[in-house]
């Protein structure tokens, strides 16, 4: 897996990777609903900002971490942040996380539009396995990732130390593989994607029935010898 550091854009919004220049937007999409980033693992309002870009433009481990930049195509405005994680190319596996919207930007479209953009990036360039981690006192993710369709493993307990001093549990969930396609409709559904036209049994045997119908019309031995050109159907 080679998780590929570009922008990914949808109809809604856009996500960059940080750059340098990005700094002063990302502090002005940070610094606001302190009650939101007292549950996040670091803090990136005031004091805590510096420390927190820094980990977004170099992880500690070269390669470890894209963060992006969340922009709105309508107005242009930064509106948050989102990152992959734990990046490994050899098991091929990510985490998605550290992803803080304003509060106007819940409740829209923007989240399920963020998570489309991300997990299909990934398994596009070859995951077997997306991982999502959510403090426990964090129920508004919690409800988040359980629309998403995600499956829950388990609760790492009193696994991190927040930056306000919480001993937080974390709990565990992800998307795999297999499930990425029920998973990305259900996220193209929310988005009001138009999704490909689903057959049934029945649908399919009268196609092909038909399809059989028109070429022994276009038979040549069938049709005094002329012949008609047929253009096999396609199925999406």
């Amino acid at each position: 897996m080679e998780l590929l550091t570009t922008p990914l854009e949808g109809q809604y919004v856009r996500l960059e990777p940080v750059e340098p220049q990005m700094q002063e937007e990302m502090r002005a999409a940070l610094e606001c609903d302190p009650e939101t980033l007292a549950i996040q693992f670091a803090s990136g309002r005031g004091e805590g900002f510096p420390s927190y870009w820094a980990a977004m433009l170099t992880p500690c481990r070269p390669g470890s971490r894209i963060g992006f930049g969340i922009r709105l195509l309508n107005n242009g405005q930064l509106v948050g942040t989102t990152s992959f994680h734990h990046i490994s190319s050899a098991n091929r596996t990510v985490e998605i996380g550290s992803t803080f919207y304003r509060p106007d930007a819940r409740g829209t479209k923007v989240n399920p539009e963020v998570k489309l953009l991300l997990l299909d990036h990934a398994f596009s360039c070859g995951a077997l396995r997306v991982q999502l981690t959510v403090d426990s006192r964090n129920e508004r993710s919690l409800a988040a990732v359980a629309k998403l369709g995600a499956m829950r493993e388990g609760v790492l307990r009193r696994h991190l130390v927040t930056w306000t001093g919480h001993l937080r549990n974390t709990l565990v969930f992800s998307i795999i593989d297999t499930e990425w396609p029920e998973v990305r409709e259900r996220l193209r559904e929310r988005l009001g994607i138009a999704g490909a036209p689903k057959l049934n049994g029945s649908d399919i045997k009268n196609a092909l029935g038909l399809f059989s119908a028109i070429q022994r019309i276009g038979d040549p031995s069938r049709n005094g010898g002329c012949q008609t050109m047929i253009c096999p159907p396609r199925y999406y």
